[in-house]
């Protein structure tokens, strides 16, 4: 049996995530990231919302971090970190590919499919961090539109 991920490791790994949120932001994206980890903590991928920078409505952090950590045959032994909690689309990924873990910065913005996710079976710890509420939130604010676009509304 997986050992459960505590709160430290959840931290640190989200520090990762956070780095990439503040990347997209500062190139004019939507400030959300993510890293596809060991349960060790080994970073495998890394990335974050391309959206508006890539002009590809596919890329959100999720995605872009699971393709910059290329092919893996060991998918259930790695843990999905994000700023934001994933989208349907994203949550479609974690649940197609079986990553056993899910790491969540903030869930108040946007609720996504992690309860979908933890009722399959997948790991899910909810951090419910800060910065990762307020970078986004300033976002959404001052940019409704977008958001709105982001999130198929």
């Amino acid at each position: 049996m997986t050992t459960p991920l505590d709160s430290a490791f959840a931290r640190r790994v989200l520090d990762v995530a956070l780095e990439e949120a503040r990347l997209g932001l500062a190139e004019g994206g939507i400030p959300i990231g993510a890293a596809l980890v060991t349960r060790d903590g080994e970073v495998l991928g890394r990335g974050h919302n391309r959206r508006i920078q890539d002009d590809d409505a596919s890329v959100h952090a999720e995605t872009d971090a699971f393709r910059r950590a290329g092919r893996r045959r060991d998918y259930r032994d790695t843990v999905m970190v994000t700023t934001l909690s994933p989208c349907w689309y994203c949550s479609g990924l974690v649940r197609q590919f079986n990553i056993g873990a899910l790491v969540i910065g903030e869930s108040r913005t946007f609720t996504g499919g992690h309860e979908w996710l933890r009722e399959l079976g997948v790991e899910v710890v909810v951090v419910d961090d800060e910065e990762c509420a307020r970078l986004l939130g300033d976002y959404v604010h001052a940019h409704p539109d977008i958001w709105n676009e982001d999130i198929g509304e």
